[in-house]
């Protein structure tokens, strides 16, 4: 079950689900500046899709024996249709410029009614755990194409800097950044939907774990700020993300050393780029190490090898003024203020929300989940809109699983 759960929770130590060893003879193949505006803005906006290409073709019956192998507690009848997936280009903006951004799509072979959920992934640093990027065979691929043959559309971005846009830093945790472009890619889908003249409704869920979660959450929020009714979103389901960054980088600071280092020089570089600051790394990081970021981050590295050229001691690895000042030096106030604007913070969900952390996890800390629904709640937030569910005893790789198990099963109820 590593295998399922190491591309979502911890995409720093993956492993590949390869179906081919355990299912002989089945064969999948067929052959986030934060400020810009983007055409979401406005809606579904026409000729967001640039290309869709078959990447695979996959039968029901090999979803459902993976299911069993993979130990996932649904049931195997649940997953009913079989999968053609596609790697779509699609068109974005940043830094008021139009890109061309990329993701899957998964289509069931059906002519019956579908409803579309968009699965957002974890935190990579490589272009090649990208979702379009990825084998056939990989674990997220599998989720995806399992999800959609439930009876959904269902569409995975790369995010801005990975797969056709690898040539601008990924803009980690920068909100409107990750949801136009989220909302971009969902748009792309629905006209390559059409295209094919599926019988799709009005009907959107999201979902997502760790970066995945933010991801979910923060594209929730813009559609319910900027009243995007016409994307029909039904519900949203956030698992483990740092939705509360301030308080997140709180409770880090407090501690002597990190495990995932990565994180830390992932969200400063990702912020210096896409805000643009003046300001150099070396404020933030002590050397040798604010020079080398820049190059860990040109997407030929894993969080795992990022890791390794960087140090889990935090007082080897930040400046001290980083490190001790940031909420008191006048010359820090710049990355403070990022991390409270980019937090999800400030504002009160009226469609469905069910988010889940496990109170194990210390790779993103359990109590940034709590932080965010008890400030959602005191916004006016109803507990019959938000929930909160306690992944008792998980961590941020075992929380997965369980997660799946909830939702999935929500999700089609609501369907």
């Amino acid at each position: 079950m590593l295998y399922l759960i190491s591309k979502l929770a911890n995409p720093m130590n993956l492993k590949r689900f390869l179906i081919g060893i355990f299912i002989p003879g089945l064969m999948i193949l067929s052959a986030c500046g934060g400020d810009d505006e983007s055409p979401a803005d406005e809606g579904l906006a026409p000729e967001k899709l640039i290309s869709a290409d078959l990447v695979s073709s996959t039968p029901a019956s090999t979803l459902q024996l993976a299911l069993n192998f993979a130990n996932i507690n649904l049931s195997p009848q649940t997953f009913q249709y079989d999968i053609d997936l596609y790697r779509i280009n699609y068109k974005t903006n940043y830094q008021g410029e139009e890109i061309t951004a990329s993701g899957l799509i998964a289509i069931p072979k059906t002519s019956d009614p579908l409803d579309v959920i968009s699965v957002q992934h974890g935190t990579i640093g490589a272009d090649s755990e990208a979702p379009s990027n990825l084998p056939a065979t990989d674990s997220f691929l599998f989720l995806l194409q399992a999800v959609a043959s439930t009876g959904f559309v269902a569409i995975a971005p790369d995010f801005i800097g990975f797969g056709s846009s690898s040539e601008i830093v990924h803009p980690y945790y920068v909100e409107q950044l990750t949801a136009t472009a989220i909302l971009d890619n969902i748009t792309a889908g629905l006209e390559f939907s059409d295209q094919l003249e599926l019988n799709v409704n009005q009907q959107l869920f999201l979902a997502g774990y760790s970066q995945g979660g933010y991801a979910t959450m923060a594209t929730h929020k813009y559609i319910e700020e900027n009243n995007l009714t016409v994307f029909g979103l039904v519900a949203s389901f956030p698992a483990s993300g740092g939705y509360d960054l301030k308080g997140f980088q709180e409770i880090i600071f407090d501690l002597d050393t990190y495990h995932q280092p990565f994180y830390l020089a992932y969200i400063s570089y990702a912020y210096q780029t896409a805000f643009e600051f003046e300001q150099p790394l070396s404020l933030l990081f002590n050397e040798p190490f604010a020079s080398e970021i820049p190059s860990l981050f040109d997407g030929s590295n894993t969080g795992d090898q990022i890791n390794d050229r960087l140090s889990d001691d935090l007082s080897v690895l930040l400046n001290p003024g980083f490190l001790n000042g940031i909420d008191s030096d006048a010359d820090y106030q710049f990355m403070a203020n990022a991390l409270v604007d980019n937090s999800l913070l400030d504002w009160t969900p009226t469609i469905p929300m069910y988010m889940y952390h496990g109170d194990a996890d210390i790779t993103v800390p359990y109590q940034t989940s709590v932080s965010t629904y008890n400030r959602l709640l005191e916004n006016g937030a109803s507990t019959d809109v938000v929930s909160f569910t306690n992944l008792e005893g998980r961590n941020h790789t075992t929380g997965l699983t369980p997660y799946i198990e909830a939702f999935v099963p929500i999700m089609l109820d609501l369907k």
